[in-house]
């Protein structure tokens, strides 16, 4: 998979995705990463890519000419078809589901706003989607494109030493639940101890404990997500047992 970065800071880009997974993924050249500055295509002596916004108001607006050029340039850097994906606090949240339909591409451009933000025309006429991490604003759009990168390099087939790691991630599977808590050495601490049931050995057992946490988790701190999903009879058992143990306890 290829990913262009229109970014006013691609060193910052090239710095986030270099190390962990997504610098594996590069080193195996499962995933490549190509950052694009728009002042690189600026005309003028000192460059410039924005200016004041029409009607008045705070801030600077980026401008058309250099965006344009720029993506120009990154749309004739490799004939792959891509689509260009505006990072917004007005976009479509980002979910797990998008993150696999994106990472089935062969190629996609990130553009990255800085100020007051681009241009309507130029968004209206180039951006194919705007995507958002949040109901939050952040000074650009930079942190945005490196956590879609980290999301979808990682799944990339060959990025992950065990395939495994992300079909068991919060969010992953037929129901979207979020992930079972885990567990390493050493069995006793001044924190507690690993349940029982994850030193048996009983692999059965622990796959039922494991799907049961799951659920149980996701009722605690995400309960929306069971509302939308499809729970088996087997589900709905395990879940309320695990509600009936919590008795005594205070809930969510």
């Amino acid at each position: 998979m290829r990913v262009d970065v229109i970014t006013l800071f691609p060193e910052f880009i090239a710095q986030s995705a270099g190390l962990g997974v997504v610098g594996r993924a590069q080193e195996k050249s499962l995933f490549s990463l190509h950052g694009w500055n728009p002042r690189d295509y600026a005309e003028g002596n000192y460059r410039r890519v924005d200016d004041r916004p029409f009607g008045g108001g705070p801030g600077m607006v980026m401008l058309i000419e250099p965006l344009q050029a720029c993506l120009d340039a990154v749309r004739m850097a490799d004939p792959a078809p891509a689509p260009v994906i505006y990072l917004s606090p007005q976009g479509r949240p980002l979910t797990q589901s998008r993150v696999r339909e994106l990472a089935a591409l062969p190629r996609m451009i990130l553009l990255c706003g800085r100020y007051e933000g681009i241009d309507e025309r130029f968004l209206a006429s180039q951006v194919d989607e705007e995507i958002s991490l949040g109901d939050y604003v952040l000074s650009g759009g930079e942190l945005g494109a490196a956590v879609i990168i980290d999301a979808v390099a990682r799944l990339q087939e060959g990025a992950l030493n065990d395939a495994e790691s992300a079909a068991q991630d919060s969010f992953e599977g037929e129901l979207g639940l979020l992930d079972c808590p885990h567990y390493s050495q050493p069995a006793q601490h001044a924190l507690g101890e690993v349940p029982e049931v994850l030193r048996s050995g009983n692999h059965a057992a622990i796959a039922r404990w494991r799907r049961q946490q799951s659920l149980l988790r996701t009722w605690q701190r995400r309960p929306e997500l069971l509302d939308e999903a499809r729970l088996s009879k087997a589900d709905r058992q395990l879940l309320e047992q695990a509600r009936q143990g919590l008795q005594g306890t205070p809930t969510p």
